[in-house]
This record gives structure tokens, C-alpha cells and sequence, in this order.
């Protein structure tokens, strides 16, 4: 048998004495029992007190049933609460109105006891499975987002390990990736702030766009060791070789992408991301970029950051045959090459974190 402390309680909830006192010798031997005089009261005690199950009468002075239901689902804490209506209406249109304020049943008076009994029974009954519903759910979703992170965590690891393996072949870059990655992050944030490119962006995964950043230039992994680190300037014909690394890099992507397609990750946005990235980031604002010659908003919008970020990038570092400029001089260039080179909505955003951009080459570049 149940102590008093572990027996569910009731708020019987009526103007009329006789009721309430009907109600509770009902009730006392299995429920623990509060009768309340009015609907005030009843919001009063529910501050201190949270009933498994509210017997609510609807015709009562100052404040009938239908304002206090109303009252009970418009806040938070008390909206799960069942509530049986308790009266003395017996019309369709009183019942219809008690269920659609979110009553869960309507009992006439006088009533019953063993129905009474029963009814209340079967509705703690449902809001106990309901509230085990809703936490086996809650693990489930727990258990979905943990194996969710798990597949992120190892695409981002493999991911690292290609971009780390194309980082060491092309050895005066060191650094590149993830300082594009962060001045990808840096615009990003500020292009969603300014309300920039709303229809393009309305479905952007932030942290999908910046992983992806980082496969820029993945096709580089099939170009000479010879082109990629000569310690001067490329030949034209060696420049053309080097172009090639954007296409290659394309291809990369596909295969990747139809390998996974129906497979094990529903999601595959991120690969979405770096096709555009790899495909346009050398592509230029007034069509003289290569591999397309893709002009103004033709090319992808991530194709248009990923082209800001990394050429800044390229400014500020040092190579065997150029001095690394300093962040306003590189600030300088990017901003000159608006309408040309760079989309100029995306240099005007450029300008606004360019301090930040600064603070990411200095610590990553002259710690």
C-alpha cells in the first residue's frame, strides 16, 4: 500500500462545500486530496503545489472553469496538467467547449464514485505513459545526436587527415586551412548578421560550410610536387598545370558524393558546400577567373568567400619569391578588388571584420 507521501495528488477544484466534501471521502483512501474553493485559489496553491490531475467545476463565482483552463495552458509549468471538468451541464455545446480549451474529460454532477475512480485513473494512466513517451524520446533524440556528432567528428577527422596530406605536399602554405577557415567563419557570421544574401543563405549550415572550407584546394593533391613548390614564380605553362587543381578537385568531390548518395548520412551538405567552394574560388567578379569564367552571381556564393579568404591569405604569407604584406596592405588589395576580382557586397563585409581577419594572422601567423 501506498504511503500518503507516494499517493498522486488531486485538486478538487468548486464553490459548493457539499461537493468538495462529497469528493474528498471519495477520493481520500487513494488519493491525496486538496479541496479548493475557488479558481484563484487553485492558481495561488499551484505555485507551491503541482497536482498529478485537476477536478475543475465550471460555474463559479469571479472566475469560472473555462478562465481558469485557460489561465492553467497558457503557462509552461501547468499546461500538462490533466484537467476533468466536474458539473452540473449536460449540453453538447458546454462538453465541446471544456475539450477544446483543452480539457481531457468532462464528468456531470452528481457523480459516482467508482466512475469517478476509473475516470481518473485512466487519465493518470495516459500522462504517466505519455510523460515515458516523451522520455524515451528524449533518449532516442539524445541517441541520434550522439551517433550524429560521432559521424561529424570522424568526417571532420577524415577530412583533416586529406587536407593535413595536400597541406604537407604544398610546404609554403603551412597554416593556410585553418586560417581560411576562420576568416570563412568570420563573413559568414557577419553576412547572417547584415541580413546579406537571405534567399541564398536561409538554409546554410555554418559549421557544414566552414568544415567543408577546408577542402578548397584537395585538388592540388594531384599536382607535381614541382609546381607546387618551386621557389619562384610558375611558368605560364606550369600556371595552366596548377589551374587544373580546381577540376580535379571538382571531380573529388563527385566521386565522393555519388559514393555516398543513399547512404548511411542523409546530410551531405557539407560536400555540397565544398563542390562550390572548390569549383569557385578562383572564379573572379568580372568573368576573368578560371576553371568556367563564371561572372558575378553566377558563381556560387561560397565560391565568392572561400576567393576573399584565401587571397587574403596568400597576401599576408610568405613565399620563396615574395615578401608576406602586412594585414592593411592585404586590406588594401581586397578591398581594391571589388567589382573586379571580388563580389563587392562580400568586400563591404570584408572591411567590417577586417580587424578580425588581422587578429586571425596574427596569432596564427606571428604568435
Amino acid at each position: 500500500m501506498n504511503t500518503d507521501s507516494e499517493r498522486k495528488i488531486i485538486m478538487l477544484v468548486d464553490d459548493d462545500a457539499v461537493t468538495l466534501a462529497a469528493g474528498k471521502e471519495m477520493l481520500k483512501n487513494t488519493y491525496r486530496v486538496y479541496p479548493i474553493f475557488s479558481g484563484e485559489l487553485l492558481l495561488d496553491l499551484l505555485e507551491h503545489i503541482r497536482p498529478d490531475l485537476i477536478l475543475l467545476d465550471i460555474e463559479m463565482p469571479d472566475m469560472d472553469g473555462y478562465q481558469v483552463i485557460r489561465r492553467l495552458k497558457e503557462n509552461p509549468r501547468w499546461r500538462d496538467i490533466p484537467v476533468i471538468f466536474v458539473t452540473i451541464r449536460i449540453d453538447e455545446a458546454s462538453e465541446l467547449e471544456g475539450l477544446t480549451l483543452g480539457a481531457t474529460d468532462y464528468i456531470t454532477k452528481p457523480f459516482a464514485a467508482p466512475i469517478l475512480l476509473k475516470r481518473i485513473e485512466n487519465h493518470l494512466l495516459l500522462a504517466e505513459q505519455k510523460q515515458r513517451l516523451e522520455g524515451f524520446n528524449a533518449a532516442l533524440e539524445d541517441m541520434v545526436v550522439e551517433k550524429t556528432l560521432k559521424i561529424v567528428n570522424l568526417q571532420n577527422s577524415i577530412i583533416g587527415v586529406v587536407t593535413d596530406l595536400v597541406e604537407f605536399r604544398d610546404g609554403t602554405t603551412g597554416g593556410h586551412i585553418t586560417r581560411t577557415q576562420r576568416y570563412m567563419r568570420l563573413m559568414a557570421e557577419k553576412i547572417r548578421e547584415e541580413g546579406l544574401y537571405k534567399k541564398e543563405t536561409a538554409g546554410w549550415n555554418i559549421e557544414h560550410l566552414v568544415a567543408s572550407s577546408q577542402l578548397h584546394d584537395i585538388g592540388k593533391i594531384a599536382i607535381s610536387d614541382a609546381i607546387l613548390n618551386k621557389p619562384a614564380p610558375l611558368t605560364a605553362e606550369e600556371f595552366e598545370a596548377m589551374k587544373m587543381h580546381v577540376e580535379i578537385g571538382v571531380q573529388i568531390i563527385r566521386k565522393i558524393e555519388n559514393d555516398l548518395e543513399g547512404k548511411v548520412i542523409d546530410d551531405h551538405s557539407f560536400l555540397h558546400y565544398a563542390r562550390m567552394i572548390v569549383g569557385g574560388h578562383h572564379e573572379k567578379w568580372d568573368g576573368s577567373g578560371y576553371p568556367l569564367g563564371l561572372q558575378g552571381q553566377d558563381i556560387p556564393l561560397e565560391g565568392r568567400l572561400m576567393a576573399i579568404a584565401d587571397v587574403y591569405d596568400a597576401l599576408i604569407s610568405a613565399r620563396p619569391y615574395k615578401r608576406p604584406l602586412t594585414t592593411e596592405e592585404a586590406r588594401q588589395i581586397i578591398e581594391s578588388g571589388s567589382e573586379g576580382h571580388f563580389d563587392p557586397l562580400l568586400v563591404d563585409i570584408f572591411t567590417k571584420v577586417a580587424d578580425q581577419f588581422a587578429e586571425v594572422a596574427r596569432t596564427e601567423i606571428y604568435h
